[in-house]
């Protein structure tokens, strides 16, 4: 991988990695091959324009834009749901101390998986260490633990780890009985007590443990990293979602992982260089989320000439802080 600056990868190199992929219709096909196009976040399609594009064995090709279209993947069966992406590591990793607690990553996984406002399968918390030290946010998704404590005891075996490292739930096989929710030391996991609401473009859709949809009453659901995004080469939602870059997804056998901006840094670096650890790791659970920790976040340098003015009054000595120009 070509470096840039510090420990970044160039991103133009990288991001056709979890970044939006179009593939070409039925009609523009070279031979039986489908065409795939690469990066465009075109708003308004124009006649005439042309995009160089390749096919999926690897053969530029070059097609009229008009006739490009977003890529939806396959759908996939049970047992590849099951088993998962050949050859990947999926990770996450959240910078505390860039997230301003907008919980886009929130509105945005809730939209993708059409759940309630009451439901939030990514939180938000508002943290603070102690009252001399400035607050931060702590985004908690579910962490796709690698020693997973739901996946044993589930009688059915309806929660299970795949060899990419997702922690999916099968809603077709859970029979309601919580196990999964009790064992689980991060509270990630909720369970549907009613009918989730009828959406009219989910009818007719077949149930996939990779969508998490149809939603079911009676059973049980989490943070899915959005595994059918994944598939066509696109960010989970709450990554991409992100405006101010906090999120990072990737690949740990490539050792990259990237944010919302397409910016791409070596991942074991942003781990050691920012001091990167896991929530309650030493329960052995061993979560591929990881955190770096707030330490940007600083409280505002305080007036050290109002400070001898008082002093010299003889009036009592106060701290004035400003929580709304924390530096970030």
């Amino acid at each position: 991988m070509e470096k840039e600056k510090g420990n970044s990868v160039n991103p133009t190199n990288r991001r056709n990695f979890l970044k939006i992929g179009l593939v070409a219709g039925g009609t523009i096909a070279v031979g039986s091959l489908a065409v795939t196009k690469i990066l465009s976040n075109d708003k308004k399609i124009e006649s005439g324009v042309k995009r160089t594009v390749f096919t999926q064995d690897g053969k530029v090709f070059t097609a009229d834009q008009t006739h490009l279209h977003e890529y939806e993947a396959p759908p996939v069966s049970n047992e590849e749901a099951r088993r998962g992406i050949p050859n990947k590591k999926f990770v996450m990793v959240i910078d505390e101390a860039k997230c301003d607690g907008c919980k886009k990553c929130t509105e945005a996984c809730q939209t993708m998986h059409y759940t309630e406002s009451d439901r939030e399968w990514i939180k938000v918390f508002k943290m603070q260490d102690a009252v001399t030290t400035a607050p931060y946010f702590f985004p908690k998704p579910c962490f796709h633990c690698d020693n997973p404590p739901c996946t044993k005891v589930c009688p059915v075996n309806a929660t299970f780890k795949r060899q990419d490292g997702i922690v999916l739930i099968d809603n077709e096989r859970c029979i309601g009985c919580r196990s999964c929710m009790v064992a689980c030391p991060y509270s990630t996991r909720f369970f549907n007590w009613s009918h989730p609401k009828e959406q009219p473009e989910l009818a007719g859709m077949a149930y996939s443990p990779e969508k998490s949809l149809p939603r079911r009453m009676g059973t049980v659901e989490k943070c899915d990293f959005c595994p059918d995004m994944i598939r066509q080469g696109k960010m989970p939602a709450c990554v991409s979602s992100c405006p101010m870059d906090a999120i990072y997804f990737g690949d740990q056998n490539e050792d990259a992982v990237t944010n919302a901006s397409g910016v791409t840094v070596k991942l074991s670096l942003l781990l050691e260089d920012n001091a990167g650890y896991r929530s309650l790791e030493e329960l052995g659970t061993e979560p591929r989320v990881y955190y770096l920790p707030p330490k940007n976040r600083k409280y505002p340098k305080p007036d050290m000439n109002s400070v001898d003015k008082k002093k010299k009054a003889g009036k009592p000595v106060e701290k004035e802080m400003d929580m709304g120009n924390m530096s970030m």
